[in-house]
């Protein structure tokens, strides 16, 4: 069987949910009419596994931790760590996938990775409940904190922006030579979604602005920062269906183990939109900012225009 006819017709099948989603429909939601395999990949989604085994297939299949980080580099790693929940309440993104990220950074020379966000509870409470903070420290990283106005020194120019117009960040970020933008696909109250697009809000100091004017048009804005990720990493290994941000219970918990690695930040939102609708129906329109993210020239809507490739494990 040629290659191409093999990912063509290859099923998912595999691991239950609490919902009984089937990885058929997961695969279902990322078919696009256009199959494009002879390039390297746009977008990777990668289904089944455990978080370390996914991010290393996605890795290998668009060329590499090494095409990302370089050997002296300082790398910031920005996951999504507001909510004060454990990570069987999937309110942040899975402290394995952060760890497992951290020591392939460190394997490819990074100087230095360093891991925060502007939390939304209490942020030692939020590291320490997370398991972040932990996971980040035993794999050779360093943690700092996101809620100290001192850290927040840079200010920055959104030209492109229609209704934000400037922002102060991080200053960790802003000194970063590479940074990966790892948030959990999660239901949002405001927002409708929470994933790559929606995980900007954590290196931002003043969010008051978005919430006081268009959130889904400020979301799209401050993603129009010309220091771009080097890729958006979406955790779905446990996603969060309802109640979102930070969710009540576990039954706000859908376990489909998966995730997805593009440099397409408005694909990757696309993608992962595609696979919460296999637990609870989400119009795109609804999430708005991924549309006004596309008309800023950020990405695409149009999962046809871009090569995927679908894997198993």
């Amino acid at each position: 069987m040629k290659r191409r006819d093999f990912l063509r017709n290859s099923m998912i099948a595999g691991a239950g949910t609490a919902l009984s989603l089937h990885f058929e429909g997961l695969q279902a939601a990322l078919t696009t009419t256009a199959v494009k395999v002879e390039k390297a990949p746009d977008l990777v989604a990668v289904m089944g596994g455990e978080p370390e085994a996914m991010l290393d297939k996605a890795l290998e299949e668009l060329g590499g931790i090494g095409k990302f980080v370089k050997k002296g580099q300082k790398v910031v790693i920005k996951p999504n760590i507001g909510w004060d929940r454990t990570p069987e309440l999937a309110g942040n993104t899975n402290p394995e996938l952060v760890s497992a990220l951290i020591k392939r950074c460190l394997s490819a020379g990074a100087q230095k990775v360093t891991v925060f966000d502007h939390t939304c509870d209490n942020w030692q409470k939020c590291y320490a409940s997370s398991g972040i903070e932990v996971a980040v420290k035993a794999a050779g990283g360093t943690i700092v904190p996101g809620n100290d106005e001192q850290y927040y020194s840079r200010e920055i120019a959104l030209p492109q922006g229609v209704t934000l117009k400037k922002a102060k960040i991080h200053e960790v970020i802003a000194d970063a030579d590479v940074w990966f933008n790892v948030p959990i696909l999660k239901n949002h109250g405001g927002a409708k979604l929470s994933c790559a697009m929606k995980n900007y809000m954590g290196i931002v100091w003043d969010r008051r602005i978005f919430h006081q004017n268009d959130l889904q048009q400020c979301i799209a804005d401050i993603c129009t920062w010309t220091k771009k990720p080097v890729l958006n990493i979406v955790d779905a290994y446990r996603i969060m269906h309802q109640n979102g941000p930070q969710g009540k219970s576990s039954a706000d918990v859908a376990t489909v183990k998966s995730l997805i690695a593009s440099t397409d930040i408005v694909a990757a939102d696309v993608a992962a939109l595609r696979f919460f609708n296999q637990v609870k129906k989400l119009d795109l329109n609804a999430v708005s900012h991924i549309g006004k993210g596309e008309a800023l020239k950020l990405g695409t809507t149009n999962l046809d225009n871009i090569t995927i490739k679908r894997i198993k494990l």
